[in-house]
């Protein structure tokens, strides 16, 4: 099915953390005017943009939350509690972020009923939420009920292995469980329980939208592999949490049309779909129009990887979502703390802060280092959990200095060994065609990314990310509105370059990752030695 030639497909991005979904739409001009009223409303630091069937940018706006809306007093769109543990946001203005939201008893007939005279904001404040302020992704004061979790699905790795996940403070389904337990007459209050992401599909299609796979593979609730909720994590959270929650969904599925509210207010035309609303990453993945095989490394303060995978190997580290393009493979998430903050540490010590030594030390040292190995955690790390700069030579043997090129290049080369490795832990694996994405301040550094193309085996592409999670969620809805048979998901990020055809670095993997794991074994025998 070939895209409509006057559609155009909504893409919008509910800051910070979240970023939602898409619905397509006739009559280009009228709708880049319900845009504009739409944004100017409703939104809290609200990006959205349209798109054509040929993917050209065609309209873009934001409102920004703070400054726009100061009524809400937030800082960053969210309030800090006392605890310092508990952050929260108003959910009347949740149009907007990472987090839940809980619907009242009979909240259902409001949605259904929206006066076109009224704006959303009028009609939803008066008894539609159960809880008016809803913890959202920084909140970090659930760790109990993430160790109950765990412990009721058999262990940390054992949750992992069912949801994609270890358990996280920031994670829904632990959230839930708290609000539950110091908070039950409001839960008790609730109908239906949505994520940002539901929620705002929600409110197009005037009546509750369903949670999709990929945003539900960041509750610690949805098994990845049957894409159902499970039970065991329902029954550690809360009883009849599927009820609550309503079945899940393909992040294809088209739920149905948009409101007449929209329609009369704003002046959607009729015939606009509203397709399943997802999160940021799912959405970001989407949008750097990432295919089987490929891996995409933003590299900033700290180093992001996305991964499109088929068979994941969920572990402690890192995070499997079900993937928003095909719903039957998966996408993986890795964060790393040490990036360029490390690298300008580094740059600052062996160059005299300068960039151009700094490229310099790469292009004259060879590849492989002449068997120098190192990893540098100037922080505790998150992927794996360990701190410390370590140094190898070419016979295996730990030292504590080395000259400043071969520490340049031992670091680089040190960062993207580790990147594929735990990749690869997760079930990634490079195949014919694989391509590496680069985005963040150091893809603009050649010699950065000859590394990071060696370490791959595979030509390096950079792409600009600043609007990828609204564009993905716009070619998400060009996707489903073609039933999944278009090629704007996929396909090389037009604008992209890539270095030369690199060669292989086989044998520093290899004694990469047995001195890394060693390490790390040795490290966690002392912790346990000292409890």
């Amino acid at each position: 099915m070939a895209a409509a030639q006057d559609s155009l497909y909504l893409g919008f991005d509910f800051s910070t953390q979240q970023v939602n979904s898409v619905s397509p739409v006739r009559h280009p001009p009228a709708t880049c005017r319900a845009l504009r009223r739409v944004v100017a409303e409703e939104a809290a630091r609200l990006k959205v943009v349209a798109i054509d069937g040929d993917l050209n940018v065609v309209h873009q706006n934001h409102v920004l939350f703070d400054s726009e809306l100061p009524e809400f007093r937030t800082q960053g769109g969210v309030q800090l509690h006392a605890d310092r543990l508990t952050v929260t946001s108003p959910v009347l203005m949740w149009v907007k972020q990472h987090g839940s939201v809980y619907w009242r008893r009979g909240a259902s007939e409001t949605l259904n009923q929206l006066d076109p005279d009224q704006s959303l904001y009028q009609q939803l404040q008066v008894c539609v939420f159960s809880v008016l302020d809803s913890p959202v992704w920084m909140d970090s004061s659930s760790s109990q009920q993430c160790q109950d979790l765990q412990a009721a699905a058999g262990g940390a790795l054992r949750l992992a292995e069912i949801t994609g996940s270890r358990a996280y403070e920031r994670f829904t389904g632990n959230q839930i469980a708290k609000l539950r337990q110091n908070r039950l007459e409001e839960f008790q209050d609730t109908e239906r329980i949505s994520l940002v992401s539901s929620f705002a599909a929600s409110l197009f299609l005037g009546g509750y939208a369903a949670i999709d796979y990929s945003d539900g593979s960041g509750m610690n609730l949805l098994d990845i592999r049957s894409r159902t909720w499970s039970e065991i994590c329902l029954e550690a959270t809360a009883p009849h949490l599927d009820r609550l929650l309503g079945a899940p969904l393909p992040p294809t599925s088209v739920l149905g049309p948009v409101s007449s509210y929209f329609v009369r207010r704003c002046g959607f035309s009729e015939s606009c779909r509203v397709v399943a609303f997802t999160g940021d990453n799912p959405a970001s993945l989407a949008g750097m129009r990432l295919q089987q095989g490929d891996i995409a490394v933003s590299l900033g303060t700290s180093d992001t990887v996305f991964l499109w995978i088929q068979q994941p190997r969920p572990a402690l580290e890192g995070h499997v979502f079900c993937n928003p393009v095909d719903w039957q493979e998966y996408m993986a998430l890795l964060c790393f703390k040490n990036g360029s903050l490390t690298r300008e540490r580094v740059r600052n010590e062996c160059t005299g802060g300068s960039w151009e030594v700094f490229s310099a030390a790469l292009r004259e040292t060879p590849l492989g280092n002449n068997g120098n190995i190192g990893f540098y955690f100037d922080t505790m790390e998150i992927t794996p959990p360990a701190v410390g700069v370590h140094r190898f030579d070419s016979d295996d043997t730990e030292v504590s200095s080395v000259s400043p090129q071969v520490e340049v290049r031992a670091l680089v080369e040190g960062q993207f060994l580790s990147r594929r490795l735990h990749a690869e832990r997760l079930g990634y694996s490079i195949i014919p065609g694989t391509r590496v994405l680069a985005t963040g301040g150091a893809s603009s550094n050649k010699e950065i990314l000859q590394v990071l193309s060696d370490v791959f085996n595979a030509p390096v592409y950079t792409i600009d990310l600043s609007n990828s999670t609204c564009l993905g969620s716009a070619y998400r809805a060009l996707h489903a509105e073609t039933n999944n048979q278009c090629s704007a998901v996929g396909g090389l990020i037009p604008g992209s370059t890539a270095p030369p055809s690199p060669p292989t670095l086989k044998q520093s993997v290899q004694r990469w990752k047995r001195k890394m794991w060693k390490e790390i074994s040795q490290r966690m025998e002392r912790r346990k030695e000292r409890r």
